[in-house]
């Protein structure tokens, strides 16, 4: 009888084994490609563009089973440098990520950041997107020609709202097309908001002559009549958006924004590895596909080195405009 019992424990401590896969491996590493614990840090208010961006992700990647609950936060501030700045201190994280764009890399100059985008590693960048010129529905500007033409009269008394600090996309566009316009950068009125979610109420409260933000953060409002779009930033017409582009409305910009993934410095090569390849396996989706084409994203993939690369690349970009402008 105890041999029985003895042999009765061996065999179920066996089928235990066979009907439970192991959660680790011998070095007590996670397994398979999922991350468990993964959070993914938002550096500006809710509603913004990398607010959008992380949310829409990561329910992409959950919707595709690529991995299991994420938790998104946000954590605002000096333009995306605040959430920077928690990113770098957390050297060797690799269960934290980071939603961020063209308008961090500004934000760096200038907010004096201690701290930069190549402290930080490159996972990937995801989308490209125009900026898009707005004005609620009760402006009296019709068109892009009006409002560049009272906007050149009294460049004080058409304030501009963007969503991102001085040196960010929606900052650096109104710039470009002022200068374009041949309005002195140093007498456009820019009122920064933090993030897309702040600066459409003041859009659509005429607290701003008129608005300069990413197209996600505007599509619904101009489909329920709410806002009126003036015109794209990019080379192209955007589809779905009845507006021209600001070159062939006369002034001679061309704008794109773009978001991307980085995480804290330091990680093990096979905690990078891990994040890269999530959101690799993502760009196949059809929830990715299908969120591309809701928000009116370009995909613009590009994974760890090559991201790493194009980060140096707009740095210096950004930091040449910033100089020109007297910003920086």
């Amino acid at each position: 009888m105890k041999n029985r019992k003895g042999w009765l424990a061996v065999l179920g401590a066996a089928v235990a084994l066979l009907l439970v896969p192991p959660l680790v491996s011998a070095g007590g590493e996670e397994t398979g490609p999922q991350i468990r614990g993964l959070r993914m840090m938002v550096p500006n208010s809710p509603g913004g563009g990398y607010d959008i961006t992380a949310r829409t992700a990561v329910k992409a990647v959950e919707d595709a089973g690529l991995n299991g609950n994420i938790e998104v936060f946000n954590l605002p501030g000096a333009g995306g440098t605040v959430g920077l700045g928690r990113l770098v201190n957390e050297r060797g994280n690799g269960k934290l990520a980071m939603s961020m764009g063209l308008g961090v890399v500004g934000s760096v100059y200038t907010n004096k950041s201690p701290s930069s985008l190549q402290d930080t590693t490159a996972i990937a960048k995801l989308t490209e997107e125009a900026d898009i010129v707005v004005v609620s529905k009760d402006s009296p500007y019709q068109t892009i020609q009006q409002l560049v033409e009272a906007w050149r009269a009294d460049p004080g008394s058409v304030p501009v709202g963007g969503g991102s600090a001085p040196g960010g996309p929606d900052h650096l566009a109104p710039m470009l097309m002022a200068q374009a316009a041949g309005i002195p950068p140093t007498r456009v009125n820019y009122i920064p908001f933090d993030g897309g979610g702040e600066l459409m109420a003041s859009v659509l409260g005429g607290k701003v002559g008129f608005g300069v933000s990413g197209i996600g953060e505007t599509r619904d409002q101009i489909a329920s009549g709410a806002l009126r779009a003036l015109a794209v930033t990019s080379q192209q017409r955007v589809p779905g958006i009845d507006a021209p582009t600001l070159q062939e409305s006369g002034v001679d910009v061309s704008f794109t924004n773009w978001r991307g993934i980085v995480a804290p410095p330091g990680l093990s090569d096979s905690d990078r590895e891990r994040l890269i390849g999530l959101f690799t396996r993502l760009q196949d989706t059809p929830q990715w596909r299908e969120a591309l084409q809701r928000n009116g994203w370009t995909p613009a993939f590009q994974p760890g080195d090559d991201f790493a690369a194009f980060l140096k690349t707009e740095n210096d970009r950004v930091a040449a405009v910033l100089k020109e402008l007297g910003l920086a």
